[in-house]
């Protein structure tokens, strides 16, 4: 018989009907009334971000042998609470590397050079007026500052080392220098946020990491520095940051990730005109998305008693 696979926030169309050859699919969304009954019969079950696996929902999936998260983070999944009722945990590290990678980059670009765009005729005076005030910063004369030093963390810095000749700091708790591939230098947090040119934030949301970048180091930061985060909106102390950028403490930052998400009314960064902030898109490309969706193959593997490409650690 075919195992039951609850699927509670999408997935891309290949993967799923891939996996609707294996297996039968339940499509309900988390907030959804009815998921308690379906989560009753469900061997696996397939979550992106906002669905809460935790003893809950456990409790309430007796059946429950996989949990796939499509994405690298797994904040949203108790993995303990798993593993002590034998459910294993699979996840897809490397689908968004690349995507957020980029974006990255399109943030530091838009930050550091001003563009100057128009859609409409524009007068003589006004085009000369453009052309002749705008001033952007190269990429290879600055410092970026890494903190975090992951999958993500070491595509920035071989994009900034080898692709922008720039000069690469970072931070992490491990030793990665065997896993680089371009030059860079390890340094101490203290020393990260005051050298950085660009600060760009690449850590997950482990215990310990709630606004891990807030007032003390921010303060620590070159007033023409900006900040990037496209990793978790819990790390960044989005209050201290506002204060800084209205006092003209740091120069720009671009915020992808929010606590909670969607951002309030009340958020601090809203109306900044300094500040660049888009709606969790970093990993949002056609070829991220579908590589997410395949954790479907070891939420598959488990369920057919093999090993799993990508548990969790």
């Amino acid at each position: 018989m075919k195992p039951n696979v609850l699927v509670t926030e999408g997935s891309d169309p290949k993967p799923l009907d891939w996996l609707k050859q294996h297996a039968n699919v339940i499509e309900c969304r988390y907030d959804d009334p009815s998921i308690d009954q379906h989560l009753a019969v469900a061997d696996g079950l397939v979550v992106r971000t906002y669905t809460r696996v935790n003893a809950s929902l456990l409790e309430r999936a007796p059946k429950l042998r996989v949990v796939g998260r499509g994405g690298v983070g797994l904040e949203n999944i108790d993995v303990r609470a798993c593993r002590a009722r034998n459910v294993e945990v699979v996840y897809t590290p490397d689908a968004n590397t690349l995507a957020v990678g980029d974006f990255v980059f399109g943030y530091l670009l838009q930050l550091l050079r001003p563009w100057g765009f128009f859609s409409q005729p524009i007068s003589k005076t006004e085009f000369k007026r453009i052309r002749d005030t705008q001033r952007g910063r190269q990429l290879n004369e600055l410092t970026i500052g890494i903190l975090g030093m992951g999958r993500v963390g070491r595509r920035v810095g071989h994009i900034a080392s080898r692709g922008f000749g720039m000069r690469v700091i970072y931070n992490d708790l491990l030793d990665v220098r065997s896993q680089l591939d371009f030059d860079a230098t390890p340094v101490d947090k203290p020393r990260l946020y005051r050298d950085a040119d660009i600060l760009t934030l690449h850590v997950d949301m482990r215990p310990g990491n709630e606004h891990l970048v807030a007032a003390p180091q921010l303060a620590l930061m070159k007033r023409d520095a900006v900040l990037i985060n496209t990793s978790r909106g819990e790390v960044l102390d989005a209050h201290a940051l506002a204060t800084a950028l209205r006092e003209g403490r740091l120069a720009g930052a671009a915020i992808d990730v929010y606590d909670p998400e969607p951002p309030g009314e009340d958020f601090p960064l809203l109306g900044l005109p300094n500040v660049l902030l888009t709606p969790h898109m970093a990993a949002r490309t056609h070829t991220a998305i579908e590589n997410m969706s395949w954790v479907v193959r070891d939420v598959l593997a488990v369920l057919q008693g093999e090993k799993p490409r990508y548990p969790a650690p």
